[in-house]
């Protein structure tokens, strides 16, 4: 039915356009309408969706609704658009977000509020199409595109420090990306062509490619981001109203673990083999000593800001463990399944941690100085038990409680890794014990710890819209954590496919992807 649709066009370029119509709403005396053609849009994408994920194909690991047109002809530059497997539960993933936060909107921004929805809604079109991007140069367009949206939301509904914040943001991510930039077009040298697939197979010696390496890491790197290139998150996330937090949490982080899933890992496969070892440190930095400096935040978006840093961190551990198992251990199986939770990771730490941040901008909206430290707080559950009930379970999914969506990715990876390196899961474990630490404390703190102001006893429940918004992430926690089918059934040739991209020719030879996981 949708084969003959350009339906990854409309994906992406419906909510785009409704961002122009929602900027023509003009003052915010039509802020009632601006708010409305955002939530329509937003839900007609989410909706979509659906009939996307029901056409897919999951026994192929191709390309999939693909549309092509050529866009600058003398540089051979097409407009082409395209999913597997990953792609497409990162385009439903962008959607639902977009959801969320349009619906978030409604209720918490009360000035300029057509610019706010035209922003997301611009930023949420420009993330679907990096997901989509079949070509470097297209795919460079949406990447550096979406940054724009972004700076102006820190810039214009941040905190006090937000001027700070979005500069440090945008110079960080920038600056990484031109360096992407040359990469692609060394690579258009070499081929011709922009297409991403025939940069795949490419022959280059061990040098070149550590040289490749380099340039996708600072890129990708700074996304994710990674110890030491993440200084700009915590401030970002801090300063950042609660919808451009729960968009860094639950998008923008995932575009650098999908760059090296989609760039440097079947690009450069001798460079991430011969380089594992410091991908694998890095990560495991990320994970045990960021995760430490979270245990002594006093500000609780800091905190799950640093959170998100240790959690990505198994992310990136995920992908790049595969080359230390298959050289311990020649099992490509559990380097699949490694590969495979470091995917679901990155869907799971979305609901999780995109909720969390959720959750403490509207309890710092309702306090009459918009504190985020805990401090400051205390005894919220006696106000507001049905809040309370669902932190709880969001906290609970960061913590990776089994049976939310925190647990799958993170046990997958560490049973992977075991089979191969000790040393390595073990530190890996230590998240467990870090991420529950610092997370139960900030909650019983703020929720059953002694009320610290009077304006805590002040407060309302939450309202149905944002009732809504919750029940939403529920279900995506529970679903994730004890159904994680709906995921797998997708992922399963793509990531076989990948990984077989991923590795030096001689150890996958005659090996099909069916056979990894079949």
């Amino acid at each position: 039915m949708i084969d003959n649709l350009p339906i990854l066009s409309i994906i992406i370029w419906l909510p785009i356009l409704a961002a122009v119509l929602v900027l023509f709403t003009g003052s915010d005396k039509n802020a009632n309408y601006a708010r409305g053609i955002a939530v329509v849009a937003a839900v007609a994408n989410i909706l979509l969706c659906i009939p996307l994920y029901l056409a897919f194909d999951n026994g192929s690991y191709n390309m999939q609704f693909t549309e092509d047109v050529l866009w600058i002809n003398a540089y051979q530059t097409h407009y082409a658009l395209g999913i597997d497997g990953i792609s497409l539960i990162m385009v439903i993933l962008t959607n639902f977000t977009g959801l969320l936060v349009v619906i978030a909107g409604c209720h918490s921004i009360k000035l300029r509020v057509a610019q706010y929805m035209a922003a997301f809604l611009t930023m949420q079109g420009m993330i679907v199409g990096v997901f989509c991007a079949m070509d470097a140069i297209l795919f460079y367009v949406f990447w550096e595109g979406m940054l724009i949206p972004m700076y102006l939301s820190i810039g214009m509904w941040g905190s006090t420090n937000r001027s700070y914040a979005s500069i440090k943001f945008f110079l960080f991510t920038f600056l990484g990306s031109v360096l992407m930039l040359i990469a692609l077009l060394y690579l258009y040298n070499q081929t011709g062509t922009f297409m991403i697939q025939n940069f795949y197979g490419l022959p280059l010696n061990l040098t070149t490619q550590k040289w490749l390496f380099a340039a996708f890491l600072l890129a990708f790197a700074v996304k994710v981001p990674m110890w030491p290139v993440h200084t700009w998150l915590p401030d970002a996330h801090t300063e950042a109203p609660a919808g451009g937090s729960v968009v860094l949490a639950a998008l923008m982080l995932k575009l650098g673990v999908y760059g090296f899933l989609r760039f440097s890992m079947p690009i450069l496969p001798l460079a991430c083999s011969a380089l594992a070892w410091m991908m694998i440190v890095l990560s495991l930095i990320a994970i045990v000593y960021i995760g430490l400096i979270a245990i002594v935040q006093s500000d609780m978006k800091k905190l799950i800001a640093y959170s998100s840093i240790a959690h990505m961190g198994f992310a990136t551990l995920g992908c790049f463990m595969v080359y230390d198992i298959v050289k311990h251990m020649s099992n490509l199986q559990d380097a699949y399944m490694s590969l495979e939770g470091a995917v679901i990771q990155m869907v799971a730490h979305a609901f999780g941690s995109g909720a969390m941040f959720l959750g403490v901008g509207l309890i710092a909206e309702r306090f009459y100085n918009h504190s985020r430290l805990i401090k400051d707080y205390g005894g919220i559950a006696n106000t507001m038990p049905i809040f309370a009930a669902f932190f709880m379970l969001f906290a609970m999914s960061n913590v990776g409680l089994p049976g939310t969506a925190g647990f799958v990715g993170e046990f997958m990876i560490v049973m992977s890794a075991f089979q191969a390196h000790f040393v390595v899961a073990l530190f890996a474990s230590l998240t467990l014990v870090l991420s529950a630490s610092y997370t139960l404390w900030m909650y019983k703190r703020v929720f059953f710890g002694p009320v610290a102001n009077q304006y805590v006893g002040e407060f309302k429940d939450i309202s149905w819209t944002e009732t809504v918004n919750y029940i939403l992430l529920t279900i995506g926690v529970f679903v994730v954590g004890l159904y994680p089918q709906v995921i797998i059934n997708v992922l399963r040739v793509t990531v076989a496919h990948l990984l077989l991209l991923s590795m030096p020719p001689e150890v996958t030879a005659g090996i099909t992807p069916e056979q990894l996981f079949g």
